[in-house]
């Protein structure tokens, strides 16, 4: 390597730093996301419109997930990181040259064929629209396919982000990755706010948002390769060593990666056989559930994998063990009390952050009970965050897909076994069953992940396990106890205004975690215990 090489930072006592960097700048995301979807609840409700937006926005999503989030970064971290600890500047750039050629390419090509195939994705994707005979239905589905022929080129954009986010996080510098979803959400709220009503088709202007959006965040993003000139010259490269171990390492990461995303296209799936506004009731339900998971979990992965991918590099088995270990007790610590406040407060955040306008106190209803089926699931979700990463580091991504597979195939079972009796019995919000099974897929994921981690030797427990999760339990109780018997009942919080809810939900969350952090420190866990040394949590 020369000297005007970017060095990356050393792993391991900044890890809780960088953390804390993604995780602060993803809340500034989630923030600015919860606003825009205030924005579309209050403005268009759960009717005909969002439930064609949701959709047409989900299918590059997941897309999304699979080239840039998901099986990318999973592919190109881990071999950009041996590249550049072990190879030339030189080298180094023609592999960044050559990745973004060949993923330019393809990705154009695919987002090619998506826009001319948009009526076959609705069809999957939207079929009990296609299916029904209900007017409303049809109109359904012929806006849906309008919107995604300006949504899924999003995805050619986006995906060449993660690129360049791939690479600046391998150099440690994770702020402006971090930030770009910002810049998503901004486009958004202004072209809902500001440019769709003047339009007399408003979900098409939503649609185009997102397409404006995907430009204004790889733009966001070049300066920054600049400065540390590794821009990209983007060559075809489809033959290049690198390229081709990025390529092998993404197909199979595809759906060790995404099992939870395709979950929720699944569900979106059969919610479109049931009544209109149950594909909007399980968005915002999966946004509130999102906040979290965006927050922490995603944050912590992303600032894990490269550290891990240098420790697997270096050969240092036992930080590669302890940095598993550090980051499995982080989730744990911060998953189970978010998981619980989300259970309890499911009705007071839908109410206090969605009620108005158009969204209206049914649509309350109905979210909240699918909220809290997100909620179960949501230390699950988070889990299979981290423990990929400790496969993906490796270089193995056979592992995760055999394992999401499986996770796969019983959330599809258990949809249909879910889903259809309910609806049999005339039950209230079958949707909420089918956010159930995802729950329970990802918690199946988890578990598998870490029994497999364990049998492999990748991550060896350190000591004191068993008394953490028992202070962990028990801080969570006596908050859940708390927030049960002294936060007002659901009805309560449709009969006062706004500024009150808001009061209500400020003092219920931050007791919690007041309640939360006095009872862990009364039962002996102490702020070291979030300090990472070579050999494990310094507890």
């Amino acid at each position: 390597m020369t000297e005007d090489t970017p060095k990356p930072a050393e792993p391991g006592p900044r890890l809780l730093r960088s953390t804390s960097l993604v995780g602060g700048l993803t809340l500034l995301s989630r923030v600015f996301g919860l606003v825009r979807d205030i924005v579309f609840a209050r403005l268009f409700g759960a009717g005909i419109v969002m439930d064609a937006f949701f959709v047409a926005f989900k299918i590059p999503n997941i897309f999304r997930r699979f080239f840039a989030e998901g099986a990318f970064s999973q592919g190109f971290v881990p071999v950009f990181a041996e590249f550049d600890a072990t190879r030339s500047r030189a080298e180094v750039q023609d592999l960044i040259d050559r990745i973004a050629g060949t993923l330019g390419i393809g990705l154009f090509v695919f987002t090619a064929i998506g826009v001319v195939a948009a009526p076959a994705l609705i069809a999957v994707f939207g079929m009990g629209w296609l299916w029904s005979p209900v007017p409303e239905d049809a109109d359904k589905f012929a806006l849906a396919v309008d919107m995604l022929r300006l949504t899924f080129p999003y995805l050619l954009f986006i995906s060449l982000s993660a690129l360049a986010g791939g690479i600046l996080n391998t150099y440690q510098r994770f702020a402006a990755p971090a930030f770009v979803p910002v810049l998503l959400n901004v486009v958004l709220i202004s072209f809902a706010v500001f440019v769709a009503p003047h339009f007399a088709r408003p979900g098409l202007v939503l649609a185009a948002g997102v397409l404006v959006a995907g430009v204004v965040q790889l733009a966001f993003l070049l300066p920054f390769l600049a400065a540390l000139k590794v821009l990209p010259r983007p060559r075809w490269g489809a033959s290049h060593p690198g390229v081709r171990r990025i390529m092998r390492l993404m197909l199979p990461a595809i759906f060790g990666s995404s099992v939870a995303q395709i979950n929720i296209l699944f569900d979106t799936l059969i919610a479109s056989f049931l009544v209109t506004g149950s594909i909007s009731w399980l968005y915002y339900s999966d946004r509130l559930m999102e906040f979290p998971l965006g927050v922490f979990g995603i944050a912590l992965a992303t600032v894990i994998l490269p550290n891990l991918s240098r420790q697997h590099a270096a050969r240092s088995h036992a930080q590669f063990s302890a940095t598993l270990d550090w980051s499995m007790r982080l989730t744990m610590l911060i998953a189970l009390p978010a998981a619980l406040g989300l259970f309890l407060l499911a009705g007071p955040l839908v109410t206090t952050i969605f009620f108005g306008g158009q969204f209206d106190a049914h649509d309350v209803a109905m979210s909240t009970p699918s909220l809290q089926a997100y909620s179960v699931g949501l230390t699950g979700f988070i889990f299979v965050k981290v423990l990929a990463p400790g496969f993906f580091a490796r270089q193995d991504t056979r592992t995760p897909v055999r394992i999401g597979i499986m996770a796969l195939v019983v959330n599809m079972v258990l949809n249909v076994l879910i889903v259809v009796p309910w609806v049999r019995a005339g039950w209230l919000a079958p949707h909420a069953g089918l956010a159930a099974a995802t729950s329970a897929s990802a918690f199946l994921n988890a578990g598998l992940l870490w029994r497999e981690l364990r049998r492999q030797g990748a991550w060896q427990p350190t000591p004191g396990w068993g008394r953490f999760l028992l202070q962990v339990a028990v801080a969570g109780g006596v908050m859940a106890t708390m927030l049960t018997y002294f936060v007002p009942a659901g009805a309560a919080w449709l009969a006062v205004d706004l500024s009150t809810r808001c009061a209500w939900l400020a003092a219920a969350v931050g007791g919690g975690v007041l309640v939360y952090v006095a009872v862990l420190l009364a039962v002996g866990l102490r702020p070291a215990a979030l300090r990472m040394t070579s050999s494990g949590p310094a507890l």
